[in-house]
C-alpha cells in the first residue's frame, strides 16, 4: 500500500473548520497531513502551526494554508457569492 495515490486527497477541506475539526477530518478520511500539504504546495510546519493555534493565517503562505484547511473562507468565492 505504500505509495498508493488513492490514499491522499489534495482537495481543500470544506469551510468552515476549527483546528480540532480539521484534525478530525484528516483522521476520519485517513489522509496523511504531510502528504496533503505537499500535494497542495503548503509548508508542513505552517499547516501544523495553524492547526495548533500558533498562527492565525492573516497573510501570505499562512493565509493560503488557512483557506485550504477550511479555517478561513476563500475570499475569491466570498466576493463572487455576495
Amino acid at each position: 500500500m505504500k505509495g498508493n495515490p488513492t490514499t491522499t486527497s489534495a482537495a481543500p477541506l470544506p469551510y468552515p473548520q476549527t483546528p480540532e475539526s480539521a484534525n478530525a477530518w484528516f483522521v476520519t478520511h485517513g489522509i496523511n497531513k504531510s502528504a496533503w500539504a505537499r500535494e497542495l504546495g503548503i509548508d508542513r510546519m505552517t499547516m501544523v502551526d495553524l492547526l495548533r493555534g500558533r498562527l492565525k493565517g492573516l497573510r501570505g503562505d499562512a493565509h493560503h494554508a488557512a483557506v485550504a484547511l477550511g479555517l478561513k473562507a476563500n475570499p475569491t468565492q466570498t466576493h463572487q457569492a455576495a
